[in-house]
């Protein structure tokens, strides 16, 4: 089956708590399958308002073990429905030790594997380093029953690295779980201006690796971050094939035709051409003032 029917549940997430945030997914994961998507993914975090905007001690209740309580249920869910779930948690590893992590869960309730999120943030209203320790098992990709994905969290956006080792790796799809937005009192331009290069770094991604990427982010005001939305799939040409707006939540559907990959890479031979024997220096620790 080489066309498939992707769904990106982009949704605000209210003041509740975590059981009734689950079961509100579940709806949205149901009317996604009932409108023939395969793989549905969740959005960074997608249990609970986005707790790292600040930090509390108190937060750390919010995790839980892999497999544990919400990966239980959805196990059940994906076998059901016969969908493959990507499913970003907060996870427990050990005592004191917590990732922001995400679950692959294939179409017959098989718990395929555990990404850990290997950049982490820290700045004013992104606290992450308080929370999550960086990731422990590399960019890595998962079999499913409707193709080979990978999967990469948020601030991993940015860093070409991590996409391309993904798709060296055999990614035909790579989502993107996110949670990012604008502070209070930042100018339309300036929320413009990130807006822009947030996009426009995923879909190069997507370009330079001949692959589909697939960005799910959340909407809404949380106290002073506002989160943009704006999910998306592009295509191996960098074509956007399906987008939501900024400020609602929504169930964007694509349907990605994964032949298109070949037919890419064979006109963008980018892969083919590469220069590995000129890239050692990338492998070696650097100064910040290193020419």
């Amino acid at each position: 089956m080489r066309k498939i029917r992707l769904a990106l549940i982009q949704q605000p997430v209210p003041e509740r708590n975590p059981e009734e945030n689950l079961e509100k997914t579940i709806v949205l994961i149901e009317s996604a399958a009932k409108n023939k998507a395969r793989i549905i993914c969740l959005q960074e975090l997608f249990l609970s308002r986005y707790f790292p905007r600040e930090e509390k001690k108190s937060f750390f209740r919010l995790a839980e073990k892999i497999p544990g309580p919400t990966t239980s249920v959805l196990q059940k869910v994906a076998k059901i429905n016969g969908t493959v779930l990507i499913v970003p948690l907060f996870e427990k590893r050990a005592s004191g030790l917590y990732h922001n992590s995400a679950v692959v869960i294939d179409a017959d309730g098989k718990l395929l594997g555990v990404y850990r999120k290997m950049h982490i943030p820290h700045d004013p209203y992104f606290r992450e380093k308080y929370y999550f320790s960086p990731g422990d098992r590399g960019f890595k990709t998962f079999k499913t029953a409707f193709g080979v994905i990978g999967v990469l969290i948020c601030w991993d956006q940015w860093f070409p690295e991590a996409a391309r080792l993904t798709a060296l790796a055999g990614a035909e799809i790579i989502f993107y779980p996110t949670a990012i937005g604008f502070q209070s009192g930042e100018t339309k331009a300036a929320v413009n201006k990130q807006i822009r290069a947030w996009k426009t770094i995923q879909v190069a991604h997507a370009i330079a690796n001949g692959i589909f990427v697939a960005s799910v982010n959340r909407v809404g005001r949380e106290k002073n971050l506002s989160f943009w939305g704006h999910s998306f799939v592009a295509a191996p040409d960098g074509s956007i094939i399906a987008r939501a707006g900024s400020s609602r939540g929504k169930i964007l559907v694509a349907d990605c035709d994964l032949r298109l990959i070949g037919h890419t890479r064979e006109e963008w031979p980018f892969l083919r051409d590469r220069r590995i024997d000129a890239y050692k220096p990338l492998s070696k620790l650097y100064s910040g003032n290193s020419a």
